[in-house]
C-alpha cells in the first residue's frame, strides 16, 4: 500500500463522514468511494462500515488504522529529522492553537510565516485547549498554543494576557446586569474557562442568571451581544475592534482584574527543526 491509501485511510477514520473526507483531500466523493473499495480489496477486508450516520471501524480497521497512523507518524518524524540536515527551512510545520487564538491572533502570524518560508507544509488544527494539551503529550505536534494555566514540563513560553469584560449594547455597571432582562449568552468553551466565569458570576450574584442561551461560536457569542440579543463575557482579544458595546472589566474577589494567559507549549527535542526554530523566532519578534 503506497502513502496516499495510507492518507486516506487516516482522513476517512478521523472525520467518520465521506463527505468531509472528500473534502480535506480533494477529490469526488465517488472517486473516494473506489478508492476505498480498492484498498478494502487489497486488505482483503471491510475496514469500514457505511451507514446513512457516517462511516464506522470494523474490528479489523481498527487494526489496520492504528498501522496506518503509526506509519505516518514514524515517516513525518523521519522527514522532520532529514529536514534538520538541510540548510533551507522546510518540512511540516505541525501546529494546534486554541479556536479563538486561531481565529483572532494567529492569521496574522501565520500570513508572516508562510510569506517568509514558502516551502514550509503547514498542518494546523484548532481546538479547546485541552484537547491540544493531550496532542502535546503524545507528541503530535511540534508547537501548542493553549488557554488557561497548563500544567506542562516542556518547554513553555507566555505570550499574553486577555482581560475579561462584560460586553451589552446597553448595560453600563455590573450593578445593572440584574435589572436588566436580556438573556446571559455563553459560548461552549474548556472547563476552567466555563468554571472561571462560574466563580465570578457567584461571587458577584450569588444566584445564577434569569436567562441563558448557549451556543457553539464565541463568534456567534459576539455577534449576539453586538445585536442587541443578550450580554455576555468575552476576552478582550474577540472585542479590541469593537466600538459600539460597552465593556465592562471584571474584578475578583481582592479586586484584581480577571484576565486569561496565553501560552506556546512544545518539547526540547522540536526546538531542533528548522521550521519550528523559525516560527518560535517569528511569534518572539512580533510580541
Amino acid at each position: 500500500m503506497q502513502r496516499p491509501e495510507y492518507e486516506i485511510l487516516s482522513v476517512l477514520a478521523a472525520e467518520k463522514n465521506m463527505r468531509k473526507a472528500a473534502e480535506r483531500l480533494f477529490v469526488s466523493q465517488p472517486a473516494l468511494s473506489q478508492r476505498l473499495q480498492a484498498i478494502e480489496k487489497n486488505w482483503g477486508t471491510q475496514i469500514f462500515i457505511r451507514s446513512q450516520k457516517g462511516l464506522a471501524l470494523t474490528p479489523a480497521g481498527e487494526q489496520i488504522i492504528d498501522y496506518v497512523n503509526e506509519t505516518l507518524k514514524r515517516e513525518e518524524k523521519l522527514r522532520d529529522e532529514i529536514t534538520f540536515f538541510d540548510s533551507e527551512v522546510h518540512g511540516t510545520l505541525k501546529l494546534a492553537v486554541a479556536s479563538i487564538i486561531g481565529q483572532y491572533w494567529l492569521p496574522k502570524v501565520l500570513k508572516t510565516f508562510v510569506e517568509r518560508y514558502p516551502h514550509v507544509k503547514i498542518s494546523l488544527v484548532t481546538g479547546w485547549s485541552s484537547e491540544i494539551l493531550k496532542q502535546l503529550y503524545e507528541e503530535n505536534l511540534h508547537i501548542g498554543i493553549i488557554r488557561g494555566n497548563p500544567d506542562w514540563k516542556g518547554q513553555k513560553q507566555h505570550l499574553f494576557s486577555d482581560e475579561l469584560f462584560l460586553v451589552d449594547t446597553e448595560i453600563k455597571s455590573i450593578e445593572e446586569v440584574h435589572l436588566s432582562k436580556k438573556p446571559f449568552i455563553q459560548f461552549k468553551s474548556d472547563s476552567t474557562y466555563y468554571q472561571e466565569i462560574q466563580t465570578w458570576w457567584q461571587n458577584q450574584f450569588q444566584i445564577p442568571p434569569k436567562r441563558t442561551i448557549v451556543v457553539d461560536q464565541i463568534e456567534t457569542c459576539k455577534q449576539m451581544v453586538i445585536h442587541g440579543i443578550g450580554f455576555a463575557i468575552l476576552p478582550s482579544i474577540t472585542i479590541a475592534q469593537e466600538k459600539n458595546i460597552t465593556k465592562i472589566p471584571l474584578f475578583d474577589d481582592k479586586g484584581v482584574k480577571i484576565s486569561r494567559e496565553t501560552w506556546l507549549l512544545s518539547y526540547e527535542s522540536a526546538h531542533r527543526l528548522k521550521q519550528v526554530d523559525a516560527f518560535l523566532q517569528l511569534v518572539n519578534e512580533l510580541k
